[in-house]
């Protein structure tokens, strides 16, 4: 495999260009590093199986039990994968663009992971253009995890030439967004609209509550 391609795009305003290689590279089944609103993110089209196979063996993770994330562009598809409640759309609607991923009942559309339908999904919207210009450019989500460090102390990599560094033999394309943080997304559980907290993180899910 080719190495990967480091390419910096600007945050505030997302060149054509580079959000296009970035798509390509996913339609192709392709796996892209890409910021969020938190941390860095380790991305691949939904629909490309082997593709998602290959990002869970990057991160040791066992498609068939692994909790990836939905990385959508805006509410309007949300329903196409999750089965989402008046009370939770509209906890959504304030809380996003922002720090969280809801975890909802997944709808019968998700395609099977590892051989196994999901019963939940989590729903990620970041306050990044960079991810919400290339999921909408791609025409639907991109399955998504996090890049984690080995360092237990400092647990997230925020410098993307350092991520570049370490997965520049493992995936297609690291985009460098500039320095992302390194505090996760809040997780809130969705079902029965219980917005209990799984991870708290970045994001306040009270605040929206």
């Amino acid at each position: 495999m080719a190495q990967a391609t480091l390419l910096r795009i600007h945050p505030d305003n997302p060149q054509g260009k580079g959000i296009a290689q970035a798509v390509d590279i996913l339609k192709k089944g392709g796996l892209v590093i890409y910021p969020t609103d938190t941390i860095y993110g380790l991305g691949c089209d939904l629909h490309n199986a082997r593709a998602v196979e290959r990002l869970c063996q990057i991160r040791g993770l066992n498609p068939a039990k692994a909790h990836l994330s939905f990385i959508c562009h805006d509410l309007t598809h949300i329903s196409d994968y999750a089965k989402i409640s008046t009370q939770t759309y509209k906890v959504m609607k304030k809380a996003l663009p922002g720090p969280f991923t809801f975890v909802l009942e997944a709808s019968s559309k998700v395609p099977k992971i590892g051989g196994k339908r999901k019963e939940t999904v989590g729903i990620r919207i970041p306050d990044n253009n960079i991810p919400l210009a290339i999921v909408r450019e791609l025409g639907n989500p991109i399955v998504s995890t996090s890049i984690h460090d080995e360092d237990e102390v400092v647990e997230y990599t925020t410098d993307p030439e350092l991520i570049y560094e370490k997965y520049r033999n493992l995936v297609d394309l690291v985009i460098d967004g500039g320095y992302g943080n390194n505090v996760a997304s809040t997780v809130v559980n969705c079902e029965n609209d219980a917005f209990e907290v799984f991870r708290q993180g970045a994001g306040i899910i009270e605040d929206y509550l």
